[in-house]
């Protein structure tokens, strides 16, 4: 195969710390590459280096032979070069086609031309096999279909190298399967595409080859025909991963008592339809379902987020139902949500400040209004330590974490409140193979412990493997209870898919 892109020793200093130091990496014409590697080896710097975002310390990027120097993303973009960042970078209130279009609008004279723009989107996606209506709004578009978007405007710019950061984070199992035959499909058509992921089940579905990254150096490039997923999780951590042992446990009182929950949506549709169930303590009950079938507005409810419009919420046989947030958590409840940035976290605060968001008000850690500063950040060291969050400083601001060490600072504060009860909403989401390893063991530590645990997972395998009990949501209600010990991925998925609704 042709040779696209080297990299070639590429080094990225941020004063003494290396994010990447000499990483050399190619790409062939039409090659799906993956990189993984844990949270903070290098994998997105690298390629913010490829995308002109940051500017390596040293090293050399060719394309076609040619030595190339990116001074912004605009440079990298006019050498064929196209990102798709986790983060969507789109106009809610614009079109499928304005989005696509922007900035290479076709015009009627001085006027933008909406009907031209969707004619040239059209062209585009059936090119490509993937479907969008130009004319609908992106706020409209389900996550899957924005991505789409972000891949056609990327294309629709003249990439010949797309560059996909964790694509698949957000997305349900069947938009999942849909990436992955785009992903082919593109290749099929001469494109070149960098996978940046943790899950390495879907690297060897669909990857070439995968090039591991560790501390910032790489472990080793293998085909994937020629490797398995025990042996890039130990590139990856540099030891072997356990699997996971959940020990049987007698269960004690009800912690969390839901009854008859129900929320209306727009022109009154049900979001929740009679939600009822328990938790109790040492155990860890599990939430199945594919995305947008109501845990989302469960997790609201539960935690104080959301008004509810009839049924009712017990914890610690306390009512809780539409108290607000803070009485709810002084009650005993800890939340691990399920977006860190809009949920989780202050991205201008300090990890400090993140991590003593319920901390400031303890007599533990301030006298007379003033904060106890050492203790804080004695506190957040410990916890920085214990989850292994890859940080400059403590007072480096939430924002410049990678999605995985901010959503690790997240999982250690919660945990950290050491409450009897614990609702624990995608708490892996974004992280690599050692921080997941980690955190599960930090779950099934606490169940033990005697704490209930509410476990909300689009991660099917997650769920199976933590859970005492797994209930199935499908639009709205619960469709199945499914003991953990006799679960089976297929009963699960025909319940997830609707086949126990009644």
């Amino acid at each position: 195969m042709t040779v696209l892109l080297e990299m070639e020793g590429i080094t990225k200093l941020y004063g003494t710390f290396a994010a990447n130091r000499q990483v050399s990496f190619t790409l062939h014409r039409g090659e799906i590459h993956a990189i993984v590697g844990e949270n903070g080896a290098g994998k997105t710097t690298l390629m913010r280096i490829l995308y002109g975002m940051e500017q390596p310390t040293s090293g050399t990027i060719r394309i076609n032979g040619e030595v190339k120097q990116f001074a912004d993303p605009a440079d990298a973009i006019k050498s064929g070069i196209g990102m798709v960042h986790q983060h969507f970078m789109l106009f809610p209130s614009f079109t499928v086609a304005e989005n696509i279009v922007i900035s290479r609008e076709p015009t009627r004279g001085v006027w933008f031309d909406r009907d031209e723009a969707a004619a040239r989107v059209r062209e585009l996606s059936e090119r490509y096999r993937m479907a969008v209506d130009p004319y609908k709004k992106i706020w409209e578009c389900s996550l899957g279909m924005q991505q789409r978007v972000e891949i056609l405007k990327v294309l629709y710019h003249g990439a010949d190298i797309i560059i996909l950061d964790e694509p698949t984070a957000v997305l349900t199992p069947l938009e999942v399967k849909e990436l992955l035959e785009t992903l082919k499909n593109l290749a099929a058509q001469g494109k070149s595409v960098i996978l940046i992921t943790h899950k390495l089940h879907e690297v060897m579905e669909v990857a070439d080859r995968i090039t591991v990254l560790r501390s910032g150096q790489v472990t080793g490039t293998l085909r994937a025909k020629e490797t398995n997923v025990e042996e890039l999780s130990r590139l990856m951590v540099g030891r072997e991963i356990a699997e996971m042992q959940r020990r049987e446990q007698k269960q004690g009182d009800v912690v969390l008592a839901v009854d008859d929950l129900f929320i209306r949506g727009d022109g009154g549709k049900p979001l929740l339809d009679g939600i009822s169930f328990r938790v109790h303590a040492g155990e860890i009950v599990g939430i199945a379902g594919v995305s947008g079938n109501g845990q989302s507005e469960l997790i609201q409810a539960i935690t104080g987020l959301r008004p509810v419009d009839g049924g009712s919420v017990r914890l610690l046989d306390h009512p809780v139902t539409n108290a607000p947030v803070r009485t709810i958590r002084r009650l005993g409840l800890a939340h691990i949500p399920e977006d860190r940035y809009l949920w989780g976290a202050a991205k201008d605060g300090s990890i400090v400040e993140n991590a003593i968001l319920h901390q400031y008000g303890e007599r533990s850690y301030s006298r007379f209004g003033f904060l106890l500063q050492r203790r804080l950040r004695e506190l957040t060291e410990n916890w920085v330590k214990q989850f292994a969050v890859k940080t400059n400083s403590l007072f480096e601001k939430a924002q410049h974490l990678s999605g995985g060490n901010l959503q690790k600072l997240i999982v250690a504060r919660e945990i950290g409140q050491n409450t009897p009860f614990l609702l624990a909403a995608e708490p892996t989401r974004g992280v690599d193979i050692g921080a997941m390893e980690f955190i599960h063991a930090q779950l099934l530590k606490k169940r033990e412990r005697g704490d209930a645990i509410l476990l909300v997972s689009s991660e099917l395998s997650e769920v199976m493997t933590l859970s005492d009990r797994i209930l199935v949501m499908y639009e709205g209600k619960i469709v199945g209870e499914v003991d953990g010990r006799e679960a089976t991925e297929e009963a699960i998925s025909l319940l997830m898919a609707g086949g126990g609704a009644r």
